[in-house]
Order: structure tokens, then sequence, then C-alpha cells
């Protein structure tokens, strides 16, 4: 029984003792700054935070792909900004993007 209650204590001891894992630092996706028409639209988006929000999105040479549950929209740049060219209902970001890749 003593050997028994000796053995918990070392146990106990030895796990206490052991030095605890610290959580890994979280990354921040967020920007330190964002230009109000970008900070209108996650609103809008996300209707005003009362629906949560998945998107996919990437941007090769002069062309911008947003990928949404409904498809992805391609816009391109021009002056300055990305203008809309074409919605593909139901695309998926991979398959657009090596599409519009060969044009």
């Amino acid at each position: 029984m003593r050997r028994t209650a000796v053995f918990l204590l070392l146990v106990t001891l030895t796990l206490s003792a052991a030095p605890s894992k610290k959580k890994p630092a979280v990354s921040l996706a967020a920007p330190d700054q964002v230009p109000h028409t970008i900070a209108q639209f996650l609103r809008t988006l996300s209707k005003d935070g009362r629906q949560s929000v998945t998107f996919k999105a990437t941007a090769i040479g002069t062309r911008f792909f947003f990928e949404e549950p409904a498809g992805v929209t391609v816009y391109r740049y021009v002056k300055g900004n990305y203008v809309r060219e074409t919605f593909v209902k139901g695309g998926k970001l991979g398959a657009v993007v090596k599409r519009f890749a060969k044009t």
C-alpha cells in the first residue's frame, strides 16, 4: 500500500514538473489597413455579420479570381482596378484558373 502511494506521488510530481507546451502564436489574416470599399464589400458579403463567409481568391498575371459557393468571378486588371470579366457558375478556383491561363 505504501509503495503504491509513493509511486503515485512520484508520478504526480513528475507530471506536474514537466514543462507545459505553449500554444503557438495565432497568426492574423487581417491587414493593418483596409480601404473603405473593401470594408463595405466584406460587410455586405457577411450580411452585417449575420452570415459566415467562405471564399477563395488568387491573382495570376492581370486577372483576379474570386471563388464563393455559387461559382468563380473573374476580374481583369484595367487602369488600376480589377473589372469583372465574367462569372463561371458552379466553377471551382483551380479549374477556372487553368482555363483562363490558356487565354
